[in-house]
C-alpha cells in the first residue's frame, strides 16, 4: 500500500512541476492569476448574491441553488482540510514556483476549485448548453490552483468533486 502511495505521489509531483514549469511565461501568469481569483470568495459570493438579485422565476432558483451549494459545500473543505492536513506543494516540492504571499492552510481539497464547481454545476443542470462555457471555467480555475504551485492534481480532483457533488444535490433539492 506505501509503495502505491509514494508511486502517486510521485505521479502528481510530475504533473505538477508540468504544469507549474510555465510560471515564468507572461501571458500564463496573467491568465491564470485572473482565473484563479474565480474561485475565490469575493467572487463566487458576489456573482452568487447578484444573480440572485437580478434573476427571476426558474433562473432565480437556480441561483439560490448556486449559492446555497456555494455555501454548504465549505463545510466539508474546512472538515476535510482539518481531517487530512496535507501541505501545500510550493512546501514539499522543491522545484515549485509560487506567487508572493501564498496561502499557508492545508491543500486537501481545493476550496477555490470546490466553490467554482458548487456554483457553476446548478446552472449546468439548469440549462445544459452553458456547461460548454461553465466546465472549462471551473477547469481552468482548477489548472490554475496547480499552476500557481498551489494545489496538487487531486487536490483540485477532490474540489471538483465535491463542488459538483454539492451542486447537484442542491440543485435537486430546490427543484425535485
Amino acid at each position: 500500500m506505501m509503495r502505491w502511495i509514494h508511486a502517486f505521489y510521485g505521479f502528481e509531483c510530475r504533473v505538477l512541476l508540468q504544469v507549474n514549469r510555465h510560471f515564468d511565461k507572461k501571458l500564463l501568469n496573467l491568465f491564470f492569476r485572473t482565473f484563479t481569483h474565480l474561485g475565490g470568495a469575493d467572487i463566487t459570493i458576489a456573482v452568487t448574491f447578484l444573480l440572485m438579485l437580478l434573476s427571476s422565476g426558474d433562473a432565480k432558483l437556480t441561483a439560490i441553488a448556486s449559492a446555497l451549494a456555494l455555501s454548504a459545500s465549505h463545510i466539508p473543505v474546512h472538515i476535510i482540510k482539518q481531517l487530512f492536513p496535507r501541505k501545500r506543494p510550493y512546501m514539499m516540492v522543491e522545484k515549485a514556483k509560487f506567487p508572493a504571499n501564498p496561502l499557508q492552510d492545508h491543500s486537501f481539497p481545493s476550496g477555490h476549485t470546490t466553490a467554482i464547481f458548487s456554483v457553476v454545476t446548478p446552472y449546468v443542470l439548469y440549462l445544459p448548453q452553458l456547461a460548454f462555457v461553465l466546465i472549462p471555467l471551473g477547469l481552468c480555475v482548477g489548472i490554475s490552483r496547480i499552476y500557481l504551485g498551489l494545489h496538487y492534481p487531486s487536490d483540485v480532483l477532490a474540489g471538483g468533486i465535491l463542488g459538483t457533488i454539492t451542486g447537484i444535490v442542491c440543485f435537486c433539492l430546490l427543484w425535485l
